[in-house]
């Protein structure tokens, strides 16, 4: 009987130890048990950004494949990263405006997505599942986009990892490009463990979010305020072409906007105006909306602002028309309630990562990108939630550095870090407004400013990205800028940071951080030779025959000179796809790096993502660890339980 009454106890309290280990296991973020974030394998495979990768896109089809890449439809294609070759793989076009602007610069450069596992859920690149390839559009420096995700990656802030890929087609010399990771499954998980939450891209359906959004906008149609086909019972409608007078809507002077390039402007340049006039949906009855709850898309639209408009579902499509994960009917009314709490400024911590969503604006407001949450247009990031806490992704900063608008930098460079929003007050987009609204949380936002400008090396940055690419930039067949351009570029986004450092170090040391100052002279800097959102269309063809010129589409790629690419294909396991020539050249030819006299640069190490085998190894074996410490107290209890039956 004695032994029973142990045998008894000792299988309860091993059946109570494993139910509290599996409660733990599960419910671990509930109970305030953080997330390991997990290690993928890609991070310093592409993503080491201390050298230019090469990518080689292999397809028998490729004049079709980029005749059609406006459609955005997929095509299949083999894609080899650094002598690794995948197959199976679909690419398509990709872009909001970009790939209407390509069109219209009869430029071939568009930018792709690669997804490794769009055929076969298999594929992956070292865990990577999507991939985007910017064509660097509207950009001299060359580093715009990197420059920032860089930044946002050493300022702890979840940002998409990014580095340089000069790209082949079929072995032969397209262009450099910038690698971004895409934000889609493998990020959420690299950042938030396996059981992450939502992810959604706030965005209206005329100017991008989605595949096929936003391929036929025209930049010119926006800069000279085309009329929009939309109903006038939704907002206010615009004027026709033909009737507008500019200065009855700018506060400045403007040209006629025939002939407007904003790459001209050398004063400031006047603000494109926030295309929200009309019926308010908040308390905030002065408060522009236009087109109300649905309105004309991301430029007005409450729910792409993030602004809580009533209880009902309907009233957020453009956020659940952008969802990126599978999201359910709960989850929308977890994602309105935590609005709503946002809105009223009501328990903040209960419904925003306080600590990522500062650390995002810091770095967000330091670059003063026009084009994104704080802009005029309202869209170009991500919003993340779980459990009811949402958080903010950047996105798309090609235009950032005042190159939304160009022109003189004077106004730009000292932009009050506590006043970012663009022709609107800080009430209007409360993601942000909320650490404005509060002296503790605006007194945090301000030491992180300070931490940023003692800890991130912004020029070091800079000069390692262009050392590590001026050969392939001077070499590059499609690009949309001159080397001499690039070189300009860059010597302007180095005294853009410099000044804007000291512009903002200055803000906080006098506490002006509202209202805007001129602590920085950048009146001789002109903001537009950085590449700017009228980079041309209007007064320059630059590059046009570039492609056709330097890349053959037409070209016979089973021709003796183009063997070796057919070789180095088998080499590394792929079946070509293209028929191969016994006439070949060195076999090794194909797999050089494209200049191979380009020239040594400092290495710059990022501790941030840069992790070795046996990092790697520890971060895998610790995501399990609940699981083997619940098995081995399950056998452990198992094998004491049948010593003492015996």
């Amino acid at each position: 009987m004695s032994e029973s009454k142990y045998f008894d106890k000792i299988a309860w309290s091993v059946t109570a130890i494993i139910l509290i280990i599996t409660i733990l296991f599960m419910n671990g973020p509930a109970l305030g048990i953080e997330v390991m974030a997990s290690t993928m394998g890609y991070e310093n495979r592409l993503f080491d950004n201390t050298r230019v990768h090469t990518i080689d896109i292999v397809m028998n089809n490729w004049e079709e494949f980029i005749d059609n890449a406006s459609s955005e439809e997929y095509y299949t294609a083999t894609v080899v990263i650094d002598g690794e070759a995948y197959k199976n793989v679909a690419i398509r076009g990709k872009g909001n405006t970009s790939l209407s602007n390509v069109a219209s610069m009869n430029s071939d450069r568009y930018s792709f997505k690669v997804e490794f596992d769009h055929y076969d859920s298999s594929i992956t690149y070292h865990g990577l599942d999507k991939l985007a390839l910017n064509n660097l559009i509207q950009d001299a420096t060359m580093m715009k986009d990197y420059l920032t995700y860089t930044m946002m990656n050493e300022f702890d802030a979840a940002s998409p990892l990014c580095s340089f890929a000069y790209i082949t087609v079929n072995g032969e010399d397209w262009g450099l490009y910038l690698a971004v990771e895409g934000v889609e499954d493998s990020f959420l998980e690299r950042n938030y463990g396996t059981s992450y939450g939502e992810l959604y891209k706030p965005d209206s359906t005329g100017f991008g979010g989605g595949r096929g959004n936003g391929k036929d906008f025209n930049i010119e149609d926006f800069v000279n305020n085309e009329k929009p086909a939309i109903d006038s019972e939704q907002g206010m409608p615009m004027p026709d072409r033909e009737s507008f007078d500019p200065s009855s809507t700018f506060s400045a002077n403007v040209p006629a906007m025939s002939s407007f390039d904003p790459s001209q402007m050398q004063g400031n340049a006047p603000q494109i105006p926030d295309m929200t006039q009309g019926e308010s949906n908040s308390e905030n009855g002065d408060r522009f909306s236009f087109g109300g709850k649905g309105g004309f898309g991301g430029m007005g639209s409450s729910d792409v602002k993030l602004q809580y408009v009533d209880d009902n579902i309907s009233s957020y499509s453009n956020i659940w028309n952008n969802a990126k994960t599978d999201v359910t009917e709960a989850d929308q009314i977890r994602l309105i309630e935590s609005l709503k709490k946002l809105s009223e400024g009501d328990q903040i911590e209960s419904v925003v990562d306080v600590e990522k969503v500062m650390r995002y604006f810091v770095v967000h407001n330091y670059v003063c990108n026009g084009d994104s949450y704080t802009g005029s247009m309202i869209h170009n990031y991500y919003l993340y939630e779980e459990d009811g806490k949402m958080a903010m992704i950047p996105w798309d900063y090609n235009l950032a550095y005042g190159t939304f608008q160009g022109g003189n930098g004077q106004s730009t460079v000292n932009t009050p870090i506590d006043s970012p929003v663009s022709n609107a007050n800080g009430e209007d987009r409360p993601m942000w407004n909320w650490i404005v609204q509060n002296e503790e949380y605006t007194q945090q936002y301000h030491r992180y400013f300070t931490e940023f400008l003692n800890t991130v090396d912004v020029q070091g940055i800079i000069n390692d990205a262009y050392n590590l690419i001026k050969s392939y930039v001077e070499r590059d067949p499609t690009a949309f800028y001159t080397y001499e351009e690039f070189e300009n570029g860059v010597e302007a986004l180095r005294q853009f940071c410099s000044l804007r450092s000291n512009s903002i170090a200055l803000q906080l040391e006098n506490g002006e951080t509202t209202n805007n100052t001129n602590y920085s002279d950048a009146s001789s800097l002109n903001i537009s030779n950085m590449g700017s959102m009228g980079m041309g269309l209007n007064d320059r063809n630059k590059n046009t025959e570039s492609t056709e010129n330097n890349f053959d589409k037409s070209k016979d790629f089973t021709s003796p000179q183009n063997a070796n690419v057919s070789q180095d294909m088998e080499n590394i396991g792929v079946e070509p796809s293209f028929e191969k020539n016994s006439d070949t050249e060195d076999p090794e030819q194909s797999t050089k790096q494209p200049f191979t006299d380009r020239e040594q640069t400092q290495k710059r190490s990022f501790n941030s993502f840069n992790v070795n085998a046996d990092e790697m190894n520890n971060s895998q074996s610790g995501e399990g660890l609940w699981l083997i410490v619940s098995f081995s107290v399950l056998i452990i209890g198992l094998i004491i339980a049948k010593v003492y039956k015996h």
